[in-house]
């Protein structure tokens, strides 16, 4: 398999050019026509002042206004970034070596750029604070979930620590702040087919083998409340949340589940429930048993 050209441009604020792949045929004359066509939430405006400033590049330096539509060709570019509100919390780091940083996560920060979402996020921000630019994620946690989320140092690496996740060969645990229901035995083991269509926000449960299994305990309760630990042996969308709720103890600030809540990106002021505590894996570059603990709290519980 022919090997993909690197970037001509360097990264800007963390983050790598996108890379857009020309067809191998086409009805455009000129890069700027395709453009128009193939990107059509930019302003044609925007793509030729874009052209004019040579802000798009091909792996042999940057493009004209009159640069021809080139069949099969690489091109790459800085998108312009969205207007973010800033999270007002911090990504620690709990452990950092030459393979991999594992960093606490706080609720509504974004682990990777994606959508509205490109500045505030974990990766952008420990790319920009450690100064590693290749840093990549290992896996992924919701943007409303706290906690543990493990990074890789160098992009060689990357595949080795994504086929532990893949391959269910870490042990994530985490912790849950939920209504206490004195008639629900505890513990137990939910399990369930759940389903996640592209562009619906929400997943849900179906009839029909089951892919996705948690393990659900009560540590304590009081007034009301209990705190949960949870251990999945799955990795779902949204799995954790949907199987407390089919329980009918819904994670407290739920705003999904069971019933889809509307909340302004601006508003800090009911983080979900639900950590990513800890972290455990026999490393797959060193052979080390490793095990990392989340120095974060749940507030309704705290």
């Amino acid at each position: 398999m022919r090997r993909k050209p690197s970037s001509p441009l360097p990264q800007r604020n963390g983050l790598d050019a996108a890379r857009l792949k020309l067809p191998a045929d086409g009805p455009w004359s000129s890069l700027r026509d395709h453009l128009v066509e193939r990107l059509p939430r930019v302003a044609p405006a925007r793509i030729e002042e874009m052209l004019r400033e040579e802000r798009i590049w091909a792996v042999s330096g940057p493009l004209g206004i009159d640069a021809p539509f080139v069949p099969d060709s690489y091109i790459w570019f800085h998108r312009d970034l969205p207007v973010e509100v800033p999270v007002p919390f911090d990504v620690t780091v709990v452990h950092q070596d030459d393979d991999i940083v594992v960093a606490d996560k706080p609720h509504f920060l974004a682990t990777i750029p994606r959508g509205r979402h490109i500045m505030q996020t974990a990766l952008v921000k420990l790319r920009d604070s450690l100064g590693l630019p290749d840093l990549s994620p290992a896996h992924r946690l919701d943007r409303v979930t706290a906690g543990l989320v493990l990074f890789v140092v160098r992009r060689e690496l990357r595949g080795k620590y994504q086929t532990m996740f893949r391959d269910r060969l870490v042990t994530k645990e985490y912790e849950a702040i939920a209504p206490h229901s004195p008639s629900l035995t505890l513990p137990t083991v939910v399990r369930s087919r759940i389903v996640k269509e592209r562009g619906v926000i929400t997943a849900f449960e179906v009839d029909g083998e089951p892919n996705a299994e948690t393990h659900v305990s009560l540590v304590e309760h009081r007034n009301g409340l209990g705190r949960y630990h949870l251990k999945p042996l799955t990795g779902r969308t949204h799995q954790l949340r949907l199987h407390m709720s089919g329980l009918g103890v819904p994670i407290v600030n739920d705003d999904f589940y069971p019933v889809l809540r509307e909340r302004p990106l601006d508003d800090f002021s009911s983080p979900l429930q639900l950590l990513a505590r800890t972290l455990s894996f026999v490393d797959p570059i060193s052979g080390e048993e490793r095990s990392f603990t989340s120095g974060l709290k749940l507030s309704a519980w705290s």
